[in-house]
């Protein structure tokens, strides 16, 4: 794969909330307004950048059984500095965003990344392949921010927009089944226009799960068992 197809597959082929459907936890719970999508976004970017170059320079060093563990370590260090950086340049987005901010240590994005693809990868694919990623990641919880905004609060990026008319906001998009209607709608408009290729329809199983190498292959090696049986 040539470089910019590392980096635009995560925007809509490989898009990690639309059609990987990953780190739904902060993009139902960070989406009430547009801001706060962003500014998760670029925190998880930022994050998933920095520790899949780590993790790409340090792939022959990390042992395979502590792997994990390794990562784990790698990707709380950045989580820290970008919470340091949100508390003394950004404390308004910091106190919004609250818990999700640290919570990104166990985002499923990062760690699946740095799993399928950065201890496979050089440090430039890898860095690639975190900015795709983010940027992919980004413009999902933005737009489904700006969405709910407008529809729950009546306001864009804090901008009254139904100031001085009959419109009243419907308050439920604010809450947790609005997010999960907007939600419902962005996946469905993606896999409209990309004509279904988006969202591939696999078989249940390991073949294609993002974190299949992490349990060892179980759910695969059961099967197998199953088909001895028989």
């Amino acid at each position: 794969m040539n470089k910019l197809g590392i980096v635009t597959k995560g925007i809509i082929k490989e898009n990690p909330v639309l059609v990987l459907l990953l780190g739904l936890c902060p993009t139902l719970a960070t989406t009430t307004s547009a801001i706060n999508g962003i500014g998760m976004g670029v925190s998880t970017m930022a994050v998933l950048i920095c520790s899949n170059i780590v993790i790409s320079i340090l792939k022959n060093v990390i042992p395979g059984k502590v792997r994990i563990p390794c990562y784990i370590v790698v990707i709380a260090g950045f989580v820290t500095i970008v919470q340091l950086l949100l508390k003394a340049y950004i404390p308004a987005l910091d106190a919004a965003l609250g818990l999700f901010i640290p919570l990104i240590v166990v985002n499923c994005i990062i760690l699946g990344r740095a799993e399928m693809f950065a201890s496979k990868n050089s440090v430039l694919d890898s860095a690639l392949d975190g900015l795709g990623m983010g940027i992919g990641f980004t413009l999902a919880l933005g737009v489904m921010g700006l969405i709910r905004e407008f529809l729950g609060a009546g306001t864009a990026f804090d901008i009254p927009i139904y100031a001085g008319t009959a419109i009243t906001p419907a308050g439920i998009f604010m809450l947790a089944p609005g997010g999960f209607f907007v939600f419902a709608c962005l996946i469905a408009a993606v896999n409209f226009f990309t004509k279904g290729k988006a969202i591939k329809k696999k078989e249940i199983g390991c073949e294609g799960c993002a974190m299949a190498s992490m349990c060892g292959g179980s759910c695969e090696s059961a099967e197998e068992g199953k088909e001895a049986d028989k």
